[in-house]
C-alpha cells in the first residue's frame, strides 16, 4: 500500500510538471542614453567616424559617449556635431545637411543625458584663438597683445549670452526627460594655468594665461548652467592637469595646432576622449 501511494504521488507530480507552463523572464530593456553637444562631445578629429552621420559633424565612433555606452551597456542616441551652438538644441544645425534639433535625441524614456556645449557661442573658442594669433602676428615683440587688445571683450559674452542660452537648453532637456540624470561636461584644459604655451598655437608667449582665463570663464558658465537645472557638472579641469596641449604626444589630451597628430587640431585626441569618458563614468557611479 505504501509503495502504491508513493508511486501515485510521483506520477501525479510528474504529470503536474509536464502541464505547468514555463514562464520566460524577459531581459531588462537597455538604459536609454542621449549625448548632445559640439565637436568636443562629438570627438571631432578622432577616427573612425560614425557611419551615416553627417560628415560635417565629424562624429567619432570613439567619442566619450560611445565609450560610456559600451562600458555600461546603454543604448546610445548621439546627436553631437562639430560646430554646434546652443541654438542647435532647438533646430537643425545651420549649414549641416542631415541634422535635426539635438533635443530630438531626448525622449521621456531617456535615463542618461550628457551635454557638452557652449564653446562655439559668441565664437568663444575658435574666435579667441583666431584673435590671439592675429594679435601676435600683427604686433610682434609685445608680450601679451591679445590681452591688451581684447581684454574683457572676449570674456563678457560668456556670462551675458552663453550661460543663459545653455541654461535654456538644459531646461528643455529636463522638460523632455524629467526623470533623466543629466551630466553637463566641462571642457578639458587646452592651455596650462601658467607658463608659455605659444609654440603650438602661434600666440604670443605672454597670452597663455589670458587664453586660459577665457576658458575658465566658459567652464564657470557651464558649471552654473548645470547647477541652475539640478544637473551634475563633470569638471575636466582637474583631470587635465599635466595633459594640456602644451605637453608631449602620448601625454596630452588635446592636440595643438602646430605638431598635431590628428586631422582636426585644438581638439581632444583619442586619449582625451577616453579621459572624458572616465570622468563621466565616475560621475554616474557616484549617484
Amino acid at each position: 500500500m505504501f509503495h502504491r501511494r508513493m508511486l501515485a504521488a510521483v506520477i501525479g507530480a510528474l504529470a503536474l510538471s509536464v502541464v505547468t507552463p514555463v514562464v520566460a523572464v524577459a531581459a531588462p530593456a537597455p538604459v536609454e542614453y542621449a549625448n548632445l553637444g559640439d565637436s568636443y562631445s562629438a570627438g571631432s578629429g578622432v577616427l573612425p567616424l560614425v557611419p551615416g552621420a553627417p560628415l560635417q559633424c565629424a562624429r567619432s565612433q570613439n567619442n566619450f559617449s560611445h565609450i560610456v555606452a559600451a562600458r555600461r551597456g546603454y543604448r546610445l542616441t548621439d546627436a553631437s556635431c562639430g560646430s554646434a551652438r546652443t541654438a542647435d538644441f532647438f533646430g537643425p544645425q545651420a549649414g549641416v545637411a542631415g541634422t535635426q534639433a539635438q533635443l530630438n535625441a531626448v525622449r521621456p524614456t531617456t535615463a542618461i543625458v550628457t551635454v557638452m556645449m557652449g564653446g562655439n557661442d559668441s565664437g568663444t573658442f575658435g574666435g579667441t584663438l583666431q584673435a590671439c594669433i592675429r594679435a601676435a602676428l600683427t604686433t610682434p615683440g609685445v608680450a601679451d597683445p591679445c590681452r591688451r587688445q581684447y581684454g574683457q571683450s572676449l570674456i563678457a559674452p560668456i556670462a551675458a549670452r552663453t550661460q543663459p542660452a545653455l541654461t535654456r537648453g538644459l531646461r528643455a532637456v529636463r522638460a523632455k526627460a524629467p526623470r533623466a540624470r543629466i551630466f553637463v561636461v566641462g571642457y578639458p584644459s587646452v592651455f596650462p594655468r601658467s607658463g608659455n604655451c605659444s609654440g603650438g598655437f602661434l600666440i604670443a608667449p605672454g597670452d597663455t594665461p589670458y587664453v586660459r582665463s577665457v576658458a575658465d570663464a566658459l567652464n564657470l558658465a557651464v558649471r552654473r548652467s548645470a547647477e541652475a537645472v539640478g544637473a551634475t557638472f563633470v569638471d575636466m579641469a582637474p583631470a587635465s592637469v599635466g595633459h594640456t596641449a602644451c605637453t608631449s604626444p602620448g601625454v596630452r589630451y588635446v592636440e595643438p595646432i602646430l605638431g598635431t597628430t590628428q586631422l582636426i587640431p585644438a581638439h581632444p585626441n583619442a586619449r582625451g576622449e577616453r579621459a572624458i569618458a572616465t570622468q563621466v563614468l565616475a560621475a554616474i557611479n557616484r549617484r
